[in-house]
């Protein structure tokens, strides 16, 4: 993994899904609002930014002491773009902090099983979304997986951070909640390249 700045590409990384976010908040249909979202993971791709869910799961095959820092250094830079955009989104658009405050209270009210379950399978979508992208070249898979995480209620930690702090939730509650997604988005993004491993497969 080639180390491009990933600190300031991926606080714009965050910055992306703090747009992607703010759509799906203005958006009364949930299924157009999920469909628009792909927006944010599609500029974060062929702008060549740093994401966590779309780099954690080249760990599972690249994780040497460089790969890990860096994925690292993204998920601290995704944090400080969606605490950016949050804050100033919730400033621009008032009425979209009720809107996240109400989602972000029905994310809290699961269990910490669900929640690291719905991290796990939003993780596999987003490896699925990156590496279709990169291997085959084509943005099929991001408009594809991003709504399908998004209407099957899974849990991305990036999207997550950016509406807790766009609700201006700032708790206990909440960082416990966003550690356990970061776990599960960990677990599922890095799910199908074991498996490949195991397979036999070194590549794709």
């Amino acid at each position: 993994m080639q180390i491009r700045y990933p600190f300031f590409l991926s606080i714009a990384a965050g910055i992306l899904i703090g747009i992607g976010g703010s759509v799906f908040l203005a958006c009364e249909s949930r299924y157009v609002g999920a469909v628009l979202f792909s927006v944010a993971l599609l500029s974060i791709c062929y702008q060549g930014l740093y994401l966590f869910t779309g780099k954690i799961g080249y760990i599972a095959r690249q994780h040497d002491r460089q790969s890990v820092i860096a994925v690292l250094v993204t998920l601290c830079g995704n944090f400080l773009g969606t605490l950016a955009s949050g804050l100033a989104v919730g400033y621009v658009k008032p009425g979209y902090m009720e809107t996240a405050a109400a989602m972000c209270a029905k994310k809290l009210a699961m269990a910490p099983g669900q929640i690291f379950l719905a991290g796990v399978f939003c993780g596999i979508l987003m490896f699925l979304a990156v590496d279709i992208f990169k291997n085959a070249k084509t943005p099929v898979g991001i408009v594809f997986c991003v709504p399908v995480f998004i209407l099957a209620g899974f849990e991305h930690s990036i999207a997550d951070m950016f509406y807790f702090f766009t609700a201006r939730l700032f708790t206990g509650e909440m960082i416990l909640f966003l550690v356990i997604v970061v776990l599960g988005n960990t677990v599922g993004g890095m799910l199908l390249p074991w498996m490949k491993l195991l397979a036999g497969e070194q590549n794709g």
